[in-house]
Parts: structure tokens; C-alpha cells; sequence
């Protein structure tokens, strides 16, 4: 325990992403994971759009919906251990920027990685299975819902 150590929010991770340089610093992630698929000479084009999509959306569900507990000492007597990042964000209130930022920008790769995919089949179901693996966790009918049943009880992935 922090001894001596205060911060005025009751839950610090609920504040993050509220921070406009992280929104920027998040874009400039995805641009370079994008880039750097680019860079492998054998991928296609639609290809390199599917698996930035693919790829984006599995790092955003790990962070986001499957990991829990708080990197912070918070003073709400463990309530916060027990959720996930996005149901610690703002509270749990929902269409509040952060959260409309992070719903959104799944969309937009989703309609960018279509349309340089000239919306073949295959592509398409990929990017729309993805899309909704990471989008329908972020309903406000998902909150404290475990996917299948299966609820991580061990803590999170922060320590």
C-alpha cells in the first residue's frame, strides 16, 4: 500500500483515456502497426488492411474487456479489481467521449480495411467477425457479462 500517496479520482484507470494525447498516441499505434505491415513485401494490399483490422481489434479486446484489476492503489475497497478497463472507464457511463473515440475507431478501420478489400467475401466476413468480437463487448448490455460463461477470477493481466 502507498503510504502518503494521493490523487483526487477515486480510480485513476478510469482517466487514461480520457486524455486527448492518448487518443493521439493510440491513432499513431495503428498508423505504425499498419505501416509495418506494409513493409512485408509478400502482403497484398487487402491483406495488410484485413490483418491491421484483425490484429487492432484483438490488442483493443485483450486490453479493453478481458483484462481487470487497476496498475493503481485506489481507494474503492476492491470494487474496481473485479472489472474490466472498459467498465472502469468514466465509471461505466456510458456515450462519453472517450468511450464514443474508442467504439468509433474500430468503425472507421472496419470501412477503411472494406473498402481497400474492393469488399470480397472473404475479407469482409473476417473484418466483420472481427469488427463485432470487439464492438459488442462495448454495449452497455455487455456490462459484467461474461463471454460463454467464462469469467476470469484469477485478477487481470496487470501484475
Amino acid at each position: 500500500m502507498n503510504v502518503w500517496v494521493a490523487h483526487s479520482e477515486v480510480n485513476p484507470n478510469t482517466q487514461v483515456m480520457n486524455s486527448q494525447r492518448i487518443w493521439l498516441a493510440y491513432l499513431i499505434l495503428a498508423g505504425l502497426l499498419h505501416v509495418v505491415l506494409l513493409s512485408i513485401f509478400f502482403f497484398s494490399t487487402p491483406v495488410v488492411w484485413t490483418l491491421t483490422n484483425v490484429i487492432h481489434n484483438l490488442a483493443m479486446y485483450v486490453f479493453l474487456h478481458t483484462m481487470k484489476e487497476t496498475p493503481f492503489e485506489t481507494p474503492d475497497q476492491g470494487k474496481a479489481q473485479l472489472l474490466t478497463h472498459w467498465e472502469q472507464m468514466d465509471y461505466g457511463i456510458q456515450f462519453i467521449s472517450s468511450r464514443k473515440f474508442l467504439s468509433i475507431s474500430p468503425i472507421v478501420l472496419y470501412l477503411l480495411a472494406s473498402f481497400y478489400a474492393k469488399y470480397d467475401a472473404v475479407h469482409f466476413l473476417i473484418n466483420t467477425a472481427s469488427l463485432l468480437g470487439v464492438l459488442l463487448p462495448k454495449l452497455s448490455q455487455s456490462h459484467g457479462v461474461c463471454l460463454f460463461g467464462i469469467k476470469n477470477t484469477e485478477g487481470g493481466g496487470w501484475g
